[in-house]
């Protein structure tokens, strides 16, 4: 795995950047595939994500995934809130909400200056399978960015478990 890069400002600095990045993650570094992450905020998140993919040069984009989050990345992550509940000791309700970003962070000490990345990615690769598939059931996005990596992953030769066929 190799560390995200900077993401440009404006539609035009985005797309120069966005070439930079995937000649320096792919044919630099020899990434297999490249995971952009974003979010929607409150707009269609299909459209903002085909535009982004948009963005992407062409010859990029077969080994590209662009996880769009419908709202923000929080919704993913609180898609199953009484596994974010029990983990930070709080009340389920509170990231039952349409917008768990305040909640989350909150509950994971989330700071203008320490991100608690860290952690989170602790939290996301601990998260047990049926975790994982009541967050492809409470989140169409969520759902179609697995559905990205388990395409490109077949086409790759990578491994991804198939959290639809396998048991509870």
């Amino acid at each position: 795995m190799v560390p995200g890069a900077f993401r440009g400002s404006t539609a035009l600095s985005l797309r120069r950047e966005l070439a930079k990045i995937c000649d320096d993650l792919f044919w630099q570094k020899g990434c297999d595939v490249i995971v952009f992450l974003s979010d929607a905020d409150e707009a269609n998140w299909r459209e903002i994500q085909r535009g982004e993919v948009g963005k992407l040069p062409d010859d990029m984009q077969p080994f590209a995934v662009y996880g769009m989050a419908d709202r923000n990345i929080e919704c993913w992550l609180c898609a199953d809130p009484q596994y974010i509940a029990k983990i930070k000791e709080r009340a389920a309700e509170d990231f039952a909400v349409d917008d768990p970003k305040g909640a989350f962070e909150s509950a994971m000490d989330v700071s203008r200056d320490d991100k608690r990345e860290s952690e989170i990615a602790q939290l996301v690769s601990e998260a047990p399978a049926p975790v994982l598939k009541r967050w492809l059931a409470n989140s169409r996005s969520f759902e179609d960015f697995y559905d990205q990596l388990r395409a490109v992953s077949k086409q790759r030769e990578c491994v991804i478990e198939n959290l639809r066929e396998s048991g509870p």
